[in-house]
């Protein structure tokens, strides 16, 4: 039976070590080094270290509070939303969802399809449909579940990988540790390291995500999973470790001004074996994107428009997306699509530490999660559309720049304000523990 429009109980509840471990596959997407070039690139090297410690202090904060409210609860984001924005509201988290994980399986694809192309050569945009039609038996059909079985291969060959093509850069450019790049001249706005904290704030979709699977923890396991597996010591590996070695590969194989510079390093430093370094590791992540995307386009298809359809049909649509939006050549502007997902999904953070935090730790009450017992849109939900609209216009507009930047700041206080406001008046319906949280999957659904 699956639990995904139900409380998780107790029984199906995983180990600390298997949850851990599914989770930090995350650890091993070519973004994290990506991200980090791109943001020394933009403000050096030394506001880049300082933007990425604050966030990842930041990152570790609001985890821990999300993965024990999620492992408290069982809730999914999906029936979490619902009493915060309604039936409607929440049928928008799950678009969210689907389309971010859409955006990760075109970086992760265009990641592979640049590598077989600086490898073998020839047009790029033939390598973008290979990525999209190699992966389609490996997500559609069952046989994504015995590669689920190789995680414990893929994550060692990923870590050390990335320890090999920095041995063999060392030896091949003995000097080039010492000569990362220095901030540009042109000062911002808003100082550098900010301008690094705000770029990692476009990655908050890693918050909803940690509340889908910290609902799979077990509460003896809540501190555990709060630092280790979700808080700061992952975010000290994802964004540090592979931070730090991106900005180091680039330099010193001099790669760090293109947008393909990470992986033109590693080819340069292991051949071949960066290749499959590359390859091994996008892959495991694009295999639980698609699955994200498939699942999500699902729910949100089945709530709004009552279309039930296999879901081997999201996985091609999802296939489709990917391979149309790869086109556009999504490495050069990946920077601008943070902005917009950083100011759409903070908001969303906001509105949930402001309800967990006002809620009661033991959990006594749970968020109503019932169909028939929810309005189809909820005050949480103008708050979040209201903020998120307000963010992205400040984004795009360029007669303040600092208000340009500081937007998704601007929206998570907008939104975390604007909901602590209307859920003092209109408090969001709760469910009694005492009553019976496995309805009938017709009211769930």
């Amino acid at each position: 039976m699956s639990y995904s429009d139900y409380v998780l109980p107790a029984t199906q509840r995983v180990g600390r070590w298997s949850l851990a471990m599914a989770w930090w596959a995350l650890f091993s997407a070519m973004f994290w080094l990506y991200i980090a070039v791109a943001s020394a690139n933009l403000v050096g090297v030394t506001d880049t270290i300082i933007g990425m410690a604050l966030s990842i202090a930041v990152y570790g904060i609001i985890n821990a509070v999300l993965s024990k409210y999620g492992a408290r609860t069982g809730l999914t984001v999906e029936l979490f939303s619902r009493s915060l924005f309604g039936i409607a509201g929440s049928a928008l988290a799950t678009l969210i969802f689907a389309a971010t994980a859409i955006y990760y399986i075109v970086f992760e694809g265009s990641i592979i399809a640049v590598a077989f192309q600086q490898f073998f050569g020839g047009d790029i945009n033939l390598w973008y449909l290979a990525v999209v039609v190699y992966i389609l038996p490996l997500v559609i059909g069952g046989i994504h579940n015995w590669l689920d079985r190789l995680n414990g291969y893929l994550l060692p060959i990923y870590f050390l990988g990335l320890i090999a093509a920095v041995i063999v850069t060392i030896v091949a450019h003995p000097g080039a540790q010492v000569e990362w790049p220095a901030a540009p001249a042109e000062s911002g706005p808003v100082p550098g390291w900010l301008t690094t904290f705000l770029v990692y704030m476009g990655v908050y979709i890693m918050m909803m995500y940690t509340f889908d699977y910290a609902r799979l923890g077990k509460k003896k396991d809540e501190k555990f999973h709060a630092h280790v597996s979700f808080g700061w010591v992952f975010y000290i590996f994802t964004f540090a470790f592979n931070g730090l070695i991106g900005i180091y590969l680039t330099a010193a194989w001099g790669t760090e001004g293109t947008e393909t510079g990470v992986v033109n390093a590693i080819i340069q430093a292991l051949g071949v074996v960066g290749l499959l370094v590359i390859v091994v590791s996008q892959t495991r992540i694009n295999t639980a994107s698609y699955y994200l995307s498939s699942t999500n386009l699902d729910a949100f298809a089945t709530r709004i428009f009552r279309l039930a359809l296999p879901r081997w049909v999201w996985v091609i649509v999802t296939s489709a997306i990917a391979y149309l939006v790869m086109l556009t050549n999504v490495l050069s502007w990946i920077l601008v699509a943070l902005a917009w997902q950083g100011v759409f999904v903070t908001a969303w953070v906001a509105i949930a530490l402001v309800y967990i935090l006002r809620s009661k730790r033991d959990t006594s009450d749970l968020p109503e999660v019932r169909r028939d017992h929810l309005s189809a849109i909820a005050p949480g939900a103008l708050v979040w559309l209201v903020s998120s609209a307000i963010g992205i216009l400040l984004t795009e507009q360029e007669a303040i720049p600092v208000l340009a930047q500081l937007a998704p700041i601007i929206t998570f206080v907008l939104a975390g304000g604007g909901f602590w406001i209307t859920s003092t008046v209109w408090p969001p319906r709760v469910l009694s523990v005492t009553e019976d949280v496995h309805v009938d999957e017709q009211a769930m659904a």
